[in-house]
């Protein structure tokens, strides 16, 4: 049997609440909040955590990792690499970005599900818009990771349709920071239509009516076409899937695959879930969950994560994507990173892999050809300390480096069963961290130079439902 057998979700920590946008702009903004990703995040990071996440504990090794974004981190070079460097994925396992729209993850899924071996589907997006616009009111930032393959499968595809049309309903050229979109009836024109016809050829396809359907998920970035497919449906009442955009907006193209994980959660098993997709066209698919779901829910609970106390301020959220330009640091810009060094040390720079003593078992953070300890030379063991938890040792708050997201928060970690590192903090409150507080690492972005991204490793505090 061939279908899904895991899944991991990634919603960052911070939130824009929506009153703020209407108080300082003075337009109306709605309620509730948007996940926002922090000035050090991006659809490659995101990806990387999400993805983290599914394969915690999975039983299998992808053979191809496909990412999909409407926002890459990178043109020109493939963003696929730098997810599959951080999850220390073998040389033997392909890495490729379907990029550019909100469908790619509709294909993203289709390819994993086609694929002959385990393969891993990544869905990422970071949605801006213009101040005051409804892609900033509305949009949302996460990403949702999908291993797909044979065995004990908490869920497997028994039907799927898709239609595909041409029509202008959003659009961005390249260069450009934010989409354009049409007027929202003519989205609706084109996109209901199409949901409905591809919903019904799917439940057809599987053998089901619209009554047996337990969880129908609508998604798509036009919120209107939505609401009108999922009411015309057919489906009961209680199997409507809330959409969560109330408390962390349309996250584009991974939004499909998170209300899916988020439904996993929850659902029993020999469960009927159907997935529409609305986005230049209608994909449809329709899952069975098994009795496998109850014992392999992840760690990374989707409806944890919505629960974040975070908040950002909105002249911090229009700093972050670029609106309103700061003052710099009054010292030399920072050096791009070198790629021989970094190709050098790809190991330790993405995979965050330390080195273990063969002789006496100290442990080594960054790897070390000579132990600290015995001082034995070369007799070390590669060891992956990315997913080690460890306490804070010591700590500083820095005011005067410059960051996106001032005061710095340096900390000195000490990872259970050995190895002392030396990292900047994220998502954390300065005034509430304490020594001996517990933090994870994260996949970051430390710093951009030369039109370059330092990706990296950092800590963060350890939150129910992260990781």
């Amino acid at each position: 049997m061939r279908g899904l057998l895991a899944c991991g979700a990634y919603v960052p920590y911070a939130r824009l609440d929506r009153t703020s946008v209407a108080e300082a702009l003075g337009v109306p903004a709605g309620s509730g909040t948007r996940a926002v990703a922090s000035y050090d995040e991006d659809t490659t990071s995101m990806g990387v955590e999400a993805a983290r996440a599914a394969l915690r504990g999975a039983r299998a090794t992808p053979e191809v990792l496909y990412f999909a974004t409407s926002d890459p981190a990178y043109l020109d070079k493939t963003n696929a690499t730098a997810i599959h460097a951080a999850l220390d994925l073998p040389p033997s396992t392909m890495a490729v970005d379907m990029g550019g729209a909100v469908r790619s993850a509709a294909g993203v899924l289709r390819a994993a599900l086609d694929a002959r071996g385990p393969a891993l589907a990544v869905l990422s997006d970071l949605r801006t818009g213009l101040p005051g616009g409804a892609d900033e009111r509305e949009g949302g930032d996460a990403a949702v990771a999908l291993l797909l393959g044979e065995g004990d499968v908490l869920a497997e595809p028994i039907g799927h349709a898709s239609l595909t049309a041409e029509f202008l309903d959003r659009w961005r050229v390249p260069g450009e920071s934010y989409s354009r979109q049409w007027e929202e009836r003519f989205g609706e024109f084109a996109y209901v239509p199409l949901g409905e016809r591809a919903l019904i050829d799917a439940l057809k396809e599987a053998g089901v009516t619209a009554q047996a359907v337990d969880h129908l998920i609508v998604a798509g970035p036009h919120g209107r076409s939505n609401k009108r497919v999922a009411a015309s449906a057919g489906v009961r009442k209680e199997a409507l899937v809330d959409d969560r955009t109330g408390v962390i907006g349309n996250t584009g193209a991974a939004h499909a695959g998170l209300l899916l994980a988020d439904v996993l959660d929850r659902a029993r098993p020999d469960q009927v879930v159907a997935v529409v997709s609305l986005a230049d066209g209608a994909d449809v698919t329709i899952w069975r969950t098994t009795a496998a779901l109850g014992a392999r829910r992840g760690r990374g609970a989707v409806a944890a994560q919505l629960a974040s106390p975070g908040r950002v301020a909105y002249a911090t959220f229009l700093t972050w994507r670029g609106f309103i330009r700061r003052e710099p640091p009054r010292r030399p810009d920072p050096q791009p990173p070198d790629a021989p060094a970094a190709a050098r040390a790809e190991a330790w720079k993405y995979a965050f892999t330390g080195s273990r003593c063969q002789a006496c078992g100290a442990r080594h953070v960054p790897p070390q050809r000579v132990c600290v300890k015995c001082h034995a030379i070369d007799r070390m063991a590669p060891e992956r300390m990315s997913d080690v938890p460890a306490s804070i040792a010591t700590f500083t708050v820095d005011r005067l480096a410059y960051s996106m997201s001032p005061p710095v928060v340096v900390a000195v970690v000490d990872f259970e069963g050995g190895g002392r590192f030396q990292c900047e903090m994220t998502d954390v409150d300065p005034k509430s961290v304490k020594i001996g507080d517990r933090v994870e690492l994260t996949f970051r972005r430390l710093y951009t130079a030369g039109g370059i991204y330092n990706y990296f490793w950092k800590a963060r505090p350890i939150r129910g439902g992260q990781g």
